[in-house]
């Protein structure tokens, strides 16, 4: 019996230190604690920082399936019994240039593995690399994180005009992070937004904000979820509020 393909969502950012990855772990703590089985892949291939974010301690990475074919259920370190992590390699710069066979291969050695999950989830690189459109283009929901910084604005329009221009995407779910106020958030969103429809016929849609707050500072020198550390806090509601968003959108 072939396995059903789960959703697969790319959590990107045209440039980084807009709080990507923090975002991504953290939202898959909120999926799992919804009762959601989740698999995070890192997919900075070459300077991942997922296992970093957690505080795991990985002894085997991407890196050995793509170069020796070791299976990636192997590589799966659990964080809960919900939450799995696929860690990628750190400081190995050719994992981030990846050949279109390679890409091909551990597309199909993944897709053996996420059939077991109930939704996936995909921390890229920041930028346009080619193992972030790569990514982007496997992805079932596309995501993007983005701050109300002028050229965090930019660089997300220009990852998507690429996305859109070059592989047909159109469906584009934003993320403002680290934001004063709802009315900051929104009015980012709506500048890119119009631009976005101007220039590339493209309307995104607008997943919600996520507020400027010190626990996430915190949370991530103790090298844990701010889920784990303080669930009740700012960034953890509205962390909270996007993954009941993103469970009802790919139902």
């Amino acid at each position: 019996m072939t396995q059903q393909i789960p959703p697969i969502i790319s959590i990107s950012s045209g440039k980084g230190g807009v709080g990507k990855t923090t975002f991504s772990v953290n939202l898959a703590t909120a999926l799992s604690d919804r009762g959601q089985k989740i698999l995070l892949i890192d997919g900075d291939l070459g300077l991942g920082n997922v296992d970093v974010l957690l505080g795991l301690q990985v002894s085997h990475t991407l890196q050995e399936t793509v170069e020796e074919g070791r299976d990636p259920q192997d590589l799966l370190v659990e964080v809960d019994p919900r939450f799995f992590v696929l860690p990628a390699s750190s400081g190995v710069p050719e994992m981030a240039a990846l050949s279109q066979e390679e890409q091909a291969f551990l597309t199909a050695v993944l897709g053996d593995i996420i059939g077991n999950f109930d939704l996936v989830l995909i921390d890229t690189a920041a930028g346009i690399g080619d193992a972030v459109l790569w990514f982007n283009q496997w992805a079932t929901e596309n995501i993007i994180i983005l701050t109300p910084d002028p050229t965090s604005l930019t660089d997300a329009y220009a990852l998507m005009k690429v996305m859109a221009n070059h592989y047909d995407k159109k469906k584009f779910q934003l993320v403002v992070n680290n934001v004063k106020s709802k009315k900051e958030a929104l009015e980012t969103f709506t500048i890119l937004a119009a631009v976005m429809e101007k220039f590339i016929e493209v309307k995104p849609s607008y997943l919600g904000p996520i507020p400027q707050d010190s626990n996430v500072v915190k949370a991530i020198r103790s090298q844990r979820p701010f889920l784990v550390t303080t669930p009740n806090c700012r960034a953890g509601k509205a962390v909270r509020t996007l993954a009941e968003q993103i469970e009802k959108s790919c139902k």
